[in-house]
């Protein structure tokens, strides 16, 4: 009993040691963010949770800041990929050239790096999106026959543009389920915003913010395998599949917005709601899931996976509410 307690109390102390730490990149983002600290909860939730993030929102909202500044106060590597319909897969992934000099030659993508801003992924064609979305499955690149390992740690950030429609190519639900969370980004509020015309970078270089590595990358690692070692009982484990089968089979648990669902959650859903669970758990500097835990992650998680009726869209019912429902319905251990 003596040594579970001296293990539980040294992982304990691991865990506070690394929140220290995200504190601090949290601090070094905020130089140049501003708001949005739920935003960036998310990302490094799914970063912990070794998983990639879809991001819904206007232009200009900061979704490029703070990718960059996520990857400078960690000293990663950080590309941003543009998606438009004239996109190939190999402008993601490399091709294979000739040289004059050195003859064939592997010319990498823009996707070998260790933090991706995938932009407006909505605006490239199928076959582009599924490049990457490989990509981030396999964790690897096949060019001309030879197979190349993406470094580690790797997160892809996806924006979609919900206002626009015209020229864009909606992700298949198939591919949607590979993101582990979908967050909505918001307006800043009045007083952010004053701020922000303050500090906007048309004025100062984003080098002026001089953003410090604060972190380094095997940190992330680390912190990786920690989260794996978060306790989640028995009990948030029927938990978290009796929200998956609520989605499933709403009239077993008397949704009045069942009607609504034309599609329920797969397994993956259930995947990524006992890695990230941990990983919320982790960053609140808990040893154990609890679980508000899950609720807190629950709308991030199904929020792209039920997939709602064509009337549900006409009577401007979004996933969100069905999600609320489900919660409020399934027993809470």
């Amino acid at each position: 009993m003596r040594l579970h307690s001296e293990h539980n109390w040294q992982f304990h102390k691991e865990i506070i040691a690394a929140c220290q730490k995200i504190e601090d990149i949290l601090s070094e983002i905020r130089k140049i963010v501003v708001g949005q600290d739920i935003v960036m909860r998310d990302i490094l939730t799914c970063l912990l949770a070794r998983g990639n993030i879809l991001l819904e929102g206007v232009p200009g909202i900061a979704k490029t800041l703070i990718i960059k500044a996520l990857a400078a106060a960690f000293g990663g590597s950080f590309s941003r990929i543009q998606f438009t319909a004239d996109l190939l897969p190999t402008d993601i992934t490399g091709f294979e050239g000739y040289h004059p000099e050195r003859g064939f030659t592997v010319y990498k993508g823009p996707i070998f790096a260790h933090f991706i801003l995938a932009d407006e992924i909505n605006r490239a064609p199928p076959k582009v999106q599924s490049a990457l979305l490989e990509v981030m499955q396999e964790l690897q690149v096949t060019i001309a026959g030879k197979t190349y390992p993406l470094e580690q740690p790797f997160i892809v950030l996806a924006t979609e543009n919900p206002i626009e429609t015209r020229g864009t190519y909606p992700l298949p639900e198939a591919q949607l389920d590979r993101f582990l969370f979908k967050t909505l980004i918001d307006y800043p509020t009045l007083e952010e915003e004053k701020i922000i015309m303050e500090r906007n970078v048309s004025i100062y270089d984003f080098d002026e913010f001089h953003i410090q590595k604060v972190c380094r990358l095997h940190d992330i690692l680390s912190m990786q395998s920690l989260v794996k070692k978060v306790f989640l009982h028995d009990s948030l484990k029927d938990y978290i599949v009796t929200i998956i089968n609520a989605t499933r089979n709403p009239d077993e648990y008397n949704l009045a917005l069942g009607k609504y669902i034309e599609w329920g959650a797969s397994p993956r859903a259930s995947i990524n709601f006992y890695i990230a669970s941990k990983a919320h758990a982790f960053l609140q500097k808990r040893t154990f899931v609890v679980p508000q835990d899950v609720k807190d992650i629950a709308h991030n998680i199904l929020r792209h996976r039920v997939l709602l009726s064509y009337d549900a869209r006409v009577m401007s019912i979004d996933s969100d509410r069905v999600i609320n429902e489900i919660l409020s319905k399934v027993k809470v251990p």
